[in-house]
């Protein structure tokens, strides 16, 4: 009777040692959860789609942010070493998609997502509570932010265009001409073109595929 007693006593305990543990995961979890979502929805929507217009990558940034935290968070809660994380980071920032191309800018912004997602599992203040590692990761993003806002921005530095385009006149291609080659260029296209750079030339066809740049 007193050992079945006693061992009801530490059921018990054990049982509520676990709820207990499990509600400090869980509010650390969603506390920290919540910073990663707004700062990648900030990220994209108000940095990102106004310049680029890229609707369709939104879940895979939002996606790849998602499972980034929950695996470094999860893995965090079995002494995952930052060493350790960024190796993983590391891993998940060298995926490229086969079926589409994408651009250096868009490989760029899904580093900076996966960035945040790992800042914000992993990120941990030593004596500090919750709330003031969260606040602390919430600064960490929001200075990740403001710097791809002011480089994408105007405010820093003139934003230069670029655009490939094929170009038949070939004898303005010849070293020397350059000046002559961005005239034309302007005058054809309307656009103020400040420097090219000629891609291929193909002399069968009597073209050549130059890339113009242009400050928007």
């Amino acid at each position: 009777m007193v050992t079945n007693l006693i061992l009801q006593v530490v059921e018990e305990s054990v049982a509520a040692t676990g709820i207990e543990a499990f509600i400090k995961i869980s509010g650390k979890l969603g506390l920290r959860f919540v910073v990663d979502f707004i700062s990648v929805l900030v990220l994209i929507r108000f940095v990102y789609f106004p310049i680029y217009k890229r609707r369709e990558l939104f879940f895979t940034y939002f996606v790849f942010n998602i499972v980034i935290f929950m695996i470094c968070f999860l893995l965090n809660k079995v002494d995952l070493s930052m060493g350790a994380a960024f190796g993983l980071f590391a891993v998940f920032s060298m995926l490229r998609y086969r079926t589409e191309d994408i651009s250096m800018k868009d490989m760029t912004y899904l580093f900076l997502v996966i960035a945040i997602g790992l800042i914000s599992a992993v990120t941990k203040i030593k004596g500090a509570d919750d709330a003031t590692e969260s606040l602390f990761v919430g600064l960490i993003n929001v200075l990740i932010i403001i710097v791809a806002y002011l480089l994408e921005s105007k405010l820093l530095m003139k934003k230069e265009g670029v655009k490939t385009i094929i170009y038949e006149n070939i004898n303005l291609i010849h070293t020397g001409r350059e000046a002559e080659l961005i005239e034309d260029i302007k005058n054809r296209t309307g656009i103020n073109v400040h420097r090219v750079n000629i891609q291929k030339i193909d002399f069968l066809k009597d073209s050549a595929q130059i890339k113009i740049f242009y400050f928007e």
